[in-house]
């Protein structure tokens, strides 16, 4: 007997995602790190701009800023927030992100034990809801734009907190992510 013909072997989509983005869209994908050896990963238009593969990401909030209008990532960092004083340095990069900006931020391991206030007004003053809900060890991504509106149905940011008896891993939450397509900018 014959084995039956498979389903085809689906399309790869720009960031993994499973169905395509319109054309006139950005794909992106965001990924928090979870447990000791899962490390975030930061995707917009089938690039990765932060992952383990690049040797970029690290422990904190790892930030991308992107030209929305080009479409080039503009900056890359990591911003420790277990040693360290880096909520300084952090909320001047944020705020250096020229108008017209989309600054997508994600965490691996500990985002929050050195989180200062003016690091979490700067994150606050950008949209997020969750920012200061944070914990040790809570897995969070957030996509945020300056200078522009995004649209009101993109999920912007998602949080999962460590718990003892709920973790996934050792001591560490699950790893969260969001996906979508953001409108290209029609000027």
């Amino acid at each position: 007997m014959r084995p039956l013909a498979g389903a085809p072997v689906p399309k790869r989509q720009k960031c993994d995602h499973w169905t395509p983005c319109p054309s006139d869209t950005y794909a992106y994908r965001l990924l928090s790190g979870g447990g000791r050896n899962k490390y975030a990963k930061i995707c917009f238009e089938d690039n990765l701009l932060m992952g383990e593969q690049l040797g970029n990401v690290a422990r904190g909030i790892n930030i991308a800023i992107v030209n929305y209008v080009t479409g080039n990532v503009t900056a890359t960092r990591c911003f420790d927030m277990y040693e360290g004083d880096n909520s300084g340095p952090m909320t001047k990069f944020i705020q250096s992100a020229p108008p017209k900006s989309l600054l997508f931020m994600v965490t691996y391991d500990d985002g929050s034990t050195r989180l200062n206030n003016d690091a979490k007004n700067a994150i606050e003053a950008l949209g997020s809801k969750e920012i200061r809900n944070m914990k040790f060890r809570s897995s969070w991504v957030f996509i945020a734009a300056k200078g522009l509106e995004l649209p009101s149905k993109i999920q912007r940011e998602k949080i999962n907190h460590s718990d003892a008896k709920n973790n996934r891993y050792s001591g560490w939450p699950a790893e969260i992510q969001i996906e979508g397509c953001i409108p290209k900018d029609p000027s």
